[in-house]
């Protein structure tokens, strides 16, 4: 009989430095000692949480954004650079499989993207949010669905979604037919109102229940001080309020932990990933439960190019690139194992 594995994860709720993006680093190297004094194996920042959240894009119009939004280019984090270098090095002094959402530079646009690094270090996955949603599409460029996989850590297997992504059912159903065993959710938190958060709640625990996996999620947390530094109009004040449910649930869909939905802290639980296999005994929506002769996937999993030179030719559109979206850092992902992903999902010949 196969011995249980046992993960120790945690879901932090935690509040940037609005005015520091070296602030808001040291905040989550301090959250990653402390989850280590309490054994964490697995932990999940909130999305884009470096330097912040463009929380002020919400509620200001674009045409007065302009400022803040330069401001933002200017404290972004490229890929590599020293924030995933001082991450990368907090992750390997502790063994610690860490998920962090940035603001992504990549010269003259911004990308909302997720960082995986291993518990050796490594940088196992940047992928970068496929569709900004409503104010966010004047803030972040579009990612591509080459970062639309799980990937294999210390702890499992570990897929990622940011926010509203978790309502695009196919980008979910790509994460699920490639096996992903911890799925990690972000969202921004103190946006919309208690509703958001109330919403996220059937969300992740409908994605568990459907996915067959834990998911771990993590929302920020703005103080009233940085509220009322981001608007002064008190009705404006209300819309960067509530909207946090940072939670960890089990494939059941039950909360392995209560929920934090105020203030700062961290939500730590223990996975049994014998669960998995439990649930996805009963129903494994790409395995036994599926009709991929009759409903199937395609994913276009190619990063996007801007340009393919005629040099590049005859891979000017080459098969997966093993290194995701970082096309041009070919040293920066590990590449990752082959998967038998059957039938559930339909990838495009090369052309």
């Amino acid at each position: 009989m196969t011995t249980p594995r046992m993960v120790r994860a945690a879901a932090v709720q935690i509040a940037p430095v609005l005015d520091s993006a070296d602030g808001t680093l040291e905040k989550v190297c301090a959250a990653i000692d402390e989850a280590a004094a309490r054994g964490v194996e697995l932990i999940v920042f909130p999305e884009t949480f470096v330097p912040y959240y463009p929380y002020f894009s919400f509620v200001r119009p674009p045409v007065l954004m302009g400022r803040e939004h330069l401001r933002l280019y200017e404290l972004a984090p490229t890929v590599p650079g020293p924030v995933t270098d001082a991450v990368a090095e907090r992750a390997r002094r502790h063994g610690m499989v860490v998920v962090l959402g940035i603001n992504e530079r990549d010269h003259g646009t911004l990308y909302n993207t997720q960082l995986v690094f291993d518990a050796d270090g490594s940088l196992v996955l940047k992928r970068r949010k496929i569709t900004p949603t409503y104010h966010e599409r004047m803030v972040w460029g579009q990612g591509d669905g080459a970062g639309l996989r799980p990937v294999d850590t210390r702890v499992g297997r570990v897929g990622a979604l940011a926010c509203w992504e978790h309502y695009n059912p196919l980008a979910r159903y790509a994460l699920m037919a490639q096996h992903e065993e911890i799925h990690c959710a972000q969202f921004p938190g103190s946006l919309v109102g208690p509703i958001f958060g109330e919403q996220m709640d059937v969300t992740i625990r409908h994605h568990a229940l459907e996915s067959g996996c834990f998911v771990i999620n993590s929302t920020g947390w703005l103080h009233d001080a940085q509220i009322e530094s981001i608007t002064t109009d008190p009705q404006l004040q209300k819309a960067l309020r509530g909207g946090c449910n940072t939670a960890i649930v089990s494939p059941e869909g039950v909360h392995l932990a209560p929920p934090l939905r105020e203030g700062e802290g961290m939500v730590v639980a223990d996975l049994d990933l014998a669960l998995v296999t439990k649930r996805k005994r009963m129903m494994d929506s790409a395995g036994h439960y599926a009709r991929p002769e009759l409903l199937s996937l395609h994913l276009d999993d190619r990063p996007a190019r801007a340009l393919v030179r005629a040099s590049d030719a005859p891979a000017a559109f080459p098969s997966p690139d093993p290194a995701g979206v970082n096309r041009h850092e070919p040293d920066l992902v590990r590449p990752r194992p082959a998967v038998d992903d059957g039938a559930a999902i339909r990838r495009p010949a090369a052309a």
